[in-house]
């Protein structure tokens, strides 16, 4: 027997209902929806294992040997071998570069075959980067595989966060989405373990096992998706109402013909055509309005991209691509150990914005977050200027560094990620977010890029001060998340659509949903009742 709403009565061949409320979108959270979505957080890991295992690599004595130059300066850090600032950034940028290009091209690829084709698809481009670069003997080579392997993680990184976004039940969306950060940072610490623990093999094993791991990834991740279903939101953007029902009842766990998947059906398929109604669906159309109307879609795909670029802002992925080496130059020893404690801390605190993230918002996590790391890196940046090479300088270092991480991973960590999500519309949901995940690796690049020269011993040689800049930055990034970026707590994705429309981001925290879509646009359940119906005869 079918579980209906309240207010609903069932009769033999149909269900007959109102015109959709505010308290009927979405049917009760079940175990289900929550280990589907928690599996798709999966893919995390190889994004965040594949950004992570290049840092301790490189710091390796026979990738040295293998990739750099002989300078015959032996001391306590290296034995003759060093790979130049122009090299290490070209072998860590590139993958930025191709994931830069990957996420921008994924949103009309997600568009035309499916959120979830286009996940496994960028599994299998990525396991051939990784078969280059398990193969590499010179710098062009793993340069050419961690190119491809980067469109690979382009696609997954930025279609997945759709698919999460756009299939987990609004009330705890923002923590299921939190947990492809918290994969992230698993990933990380996998890297940093795996690294660690080869890092003093003798031959090529030394760099070879930690890249070769990375097919694990892939595979369990292609795999476990053939068992998901696509994402209900791409078939009603494809008309194709009775596969949405049927997906739609797979991730909340209810049969197809539910009143409450026909509910939100119904409020989804509004929404879609009320947009349809007012916008285009075009590239062109991304950029269509002006920034001043808080519900253009330029204004949209401004807040997700910048959103994207102050993630990169903080600085944190100095700590992770170059934390190794710089531990290393300020005189710290053991610098594998610390870097592996930073990675600690950070999967640690991640799991905290599951809580946080439903129970405060994504506006105080980014605002105080941004407000928490610009302290600490100030910090950072005037105890290593001031003293120096100092035994207790270095542990303030290490200590505050640990705590800027605390503040990333629980707040600006997974609250970016989970915002993109949510304020772009269904029409350019997938481009806007592709977008937005393209400005995160396109500002990826551009710091792997600088900061060898930044802090290299023959370049600017700022050491600790290189902190000044990330400090300043962060404090860009609380103006940013105060004036421009929406609260989406407990929202539908079509709520905050109408939610965007009606009020400014700083008044957004106190905006309650009114009505629906489907209310405004006169329709009601029936025409999708009968569609989900039919299906089922």
């Amino acid at each position: 027997m079918n579980t209906l709403a309240p207010g609903f009565v069932k009769h033999s061949h149909s269900i007959t209902m109102a015109p959709t409320t505010v308290e009927r979108v979405e049917s009760p959270v079940t175990v289900r929806a929550y280990l589907m979505c928690a599996f798709a957080a999966f893919a995390g890991i190889l994004f965040g294992y594949d950004s992570g295992y290049i840092n301790g690599v490189m710091g390796t004595e026979v990738f040295k040997q293998e990739f750099g130059k002989y300078t015959g300066v032996t001391d306590a850090n290296t034995r003759g071998y060093s790979i130049a600032p122009g090299t290490q950034s070209l072998i860590i940028s590139i993958l930025s570069a191709g994931t830069f290009f990957g996420a921008l091209f994924s949103g009309a690829l997600a568009d035309w075959i499916g959120r979830r084709t286009t996940i496994i698809l960028g599994c299998g481009v990525f396991s051939v980067g990784v078969i280059l670069q398990v193969a590499s003997t010179s710098v062009p080579l793993i340069v050419v595989g961690r190119l491809i392997a980067g469109v690979g993680v382009g696609f997954v990184s930025a279609i997945n966060i759709l698919y999460m976004s756009e299939v987990a039940p609004r009330k705890v969306r923002g923590a299921i989405v939190s947990c492809y950060q918290f994969a992230i940072t698993i990933g990380l610490m996998l890297a940093s373990i795996v690294t660690y623990a080869c890092r003093n093999y003798s031959n090529t094993g030394a760099y070879r096992i930690p890249i070769a791991i990375q097919f694990a990834w892939a595979i369990i991740l292609s795999v476990g998706l053939f068992l998901l279903p696509e994402s209900p939101r791409y078939y009603v953007k494809k008309q194709q109402l009775d596969r949405a029902a049927k997906a739609l009842g797979r991730v909340r766990g209810q049969p197809s013909d539910s009143a409450y998947i026909v509910d939100e059906l119904a409020e989804i398929q509004a929404n879609f055509e009320y947009e349809m109604s007012v916008g285009t669906v075009s590239w062109l159309g991304m950029f269509s309005g002006g920034i001043t109307n808080r519900n253009s879609n330029i204004r949209k795909v401004f807040i997700g991209v910048l959103l994207q670029m102050m993630q990169q802002w903080t600085g944190v992925n100095f700590i992770f691509y170059f934390s190794t080496s710089f531990f290393t130059s300020i005189g710290i020893q053991n610098a594998f150990l610390i870097s592996m404690i930073t990675t600690i801390v950070n999967v640690c605190s991640t799991p905290l914005s599951f809580w946080t993230i439903e129970r405060f918002g994504r506006r105080p996590l980014l605002i105080y977050g941004a407000i928490g790391m610009c302290i600490c890196e100030w910090i950072v940046g005037i105890t290593g200027t001031a003293d120096a090479g100092s035994r207790a300088s270095q542990i303030v270092l290490i200590l505050f560094t640990c705590i800027y991480i605390f503040f990333f991973a629980s707040t600006w960590g997974p609250t970016a990620w989970v915002s993109i999500g949510e304020i772009f519309p269904l029409p350019i949901r997938s481009k806007g977010v592709a977008m937005s995940t393209a400005s995160n690796w396109f500002w990826n690049c551009i710091i792997a890029v600088i900061t060898p020269y930044l802090v290299g011993e023959e370049e600017a040689n700022l050491g600790p001060k290189v902190f000044f800049l990330w400090g300043s930055t962060c404090a860009v990034c609380i103006v940013f998340a105060y004036f421009f970026v929406p609260e989406t707590k407990g929202l539908s994705l079509e709520q905050v659509d109408k939610m965007m429309e009606e009020v400014s981001a700083r008044k957004s925290a106190g905006w309650v949903p009114h009505d629906t879509f489907a209310q405004e646009m006169g329709k009601d359940s029936s025409a999708i009742e009968e569609i989900v119906h039919e299906s089922k005869v």
